[in-house]
């Protein structure tokens, strides 16, 4: 008896657990609720927690009640100027009225609505940049016209049960097309500049260069100078010297002269002459000109004595024996019977000459 009243409660108690079930539903803390009978909306539950509905009757739908994104498609909008940009956007989005979302979009959820506010973004950021030139959208401060745009929004996704939070601008470039030609742009006013820089550090280049070759020339123009003065110089005093050692011995000077004179004719090198053995070329060779060289002197007529009154007239020149003498300490020229002629006391040391100054 008690086994056969098991059977039949049994059933019982499962039909009234799918009736409980079926009954019952949970709104959590993310959601918005709508309860459907025949597809009318008959409740909205926005409060988290347990509901009670018709079983098999009555359907929920839930729709997502956090904020949520909506990054845009890419378009094409052409500004005040008439230069076409590609501009997508950004948005944040929340559902506001679960009910008249429904209705608008007709039953098929977040993805139906987020087709439409797509829409409704797109035609107005069209709208908005529309109205200004590409240069305020190509700006760093845009927030102006995003607030704009996000305004714009807001005011029709109204309609749809959902509130816009934010629109933002991700991306503003120039289209392909454009862009090339723009760096084309760019690029030739930079290779234009970079010759404009070339050309005027060129033309400092050759400026510098210039005063440095005047320099130079400036320079050596007066070293040459200064030079050809110095040697002019020493040219002249060698030339006094010489005239002087050999104005005491004219012998010794046309002996010293031969000896040059042979010393440049006979090289192996130089061609061949042909000369009398006994021309004047070859005198010094035949004869060392020691007779000529040291001629005997006259003698002296005998001086007055010192009593005697001086001789009118200009007073007799003094003059100086030679003391030369060899590394032995002899008078130069006694080894060969040479006896050197004495000279005036005024040629007897070469004659100081003052020095020359620079000419400046």
């Amino acid at each position: 008896m008690n086994r056969a009243i098991s059977v039949l409660v049994l059933p019982f108690l499962v039909v009234i657990a799918v009736i409980v079930a079926a009954s019952v539903y949970i709104v959590d803390v993310r959601e918005k609720a709508l309860v459907l009978r025949f597809g009318e909306v008959v409740e909205v539950r926005e409060n988290p927690g347990l509901g009670i509905k018709v079983p098999f009757i009555d359907s929920v739908v839930r729709y997502d009640a956090r904020i949520l994104g909506l990054p845009t498609r890419p378009m094409e909008v052409t500004p005040l100027d008439d230069r076409r940009l590609v501009v997508d956007a950004f948005a944040r989005w929340q559902v506001l009225d679960a009910q008249k979302l429904y209705q608008a979009t007709e039953g098929r959820g977040l993805p139906r609505a987020q087709e439409r506010l797509d829409s409704i973004i797109n035609d107005v950021i069209r709208r908005v940049l529309g109205s200004v030139p590409s240069t305020t959208v190509l700006s760093d401060d845009r927030t102006a016209l995003m607030n704009r745009i996000r305004d714009g929004a807001r005011g029709e996704a109204e309609a749809l049960g959902i509130r816009v939070i934010d629109v933002r601008l991700t991306r503003t470039d120039l289209p392909e097309q454009n862009l090339t030609a723009t760096y084309a742009r760019m690029r030739a006013e930079r290779e234009r500049e970079a010759a404009d820089e070339i050309a005027r550090g060129g033309e400092a280049a050759q400026r510098v260069r210039a005063a440095a070759d005047r320099t130079v020339v400036e320079l050596t123009s007066e070293a040459r100078k200064r030079a050809e003065v110095v040697r002019g110089e020493a040219d002249a005093r060698r030339n006094a010297i010489y005239a002087d050692a050999f104005g005491r011995d004219p012998e010794f000077f046309a002996f010293t002269r031969s000896m040059t004179s042979y010393e440049r004719a006979l090289k192996g090198e130089n061609s061949s002459l042909v000369i009398k053995p006994d021309g004047e070329f070859f005198d010094y060779l035949r004869n060392d000109g020691s007779d000529r060289a040291n001629p005997v002197p006259t003698p002296a007529p005998a001086a007055p004595s010192a009593s005697a009154a001086p001789a009118t007239g200009a007073a007799a020149e003094d003059t100086v024996a030679p003391t030369e003498t060899t590394r032995e300490g002899e008078p130069l020229g006694a080894s060969s019977g040479v006896t050197l002629t004495p000279m005036p006391e005024a040629l007897s040391s070469p004659p100081q000459q003052e020095p020359a100054v620079p000419a400046n």
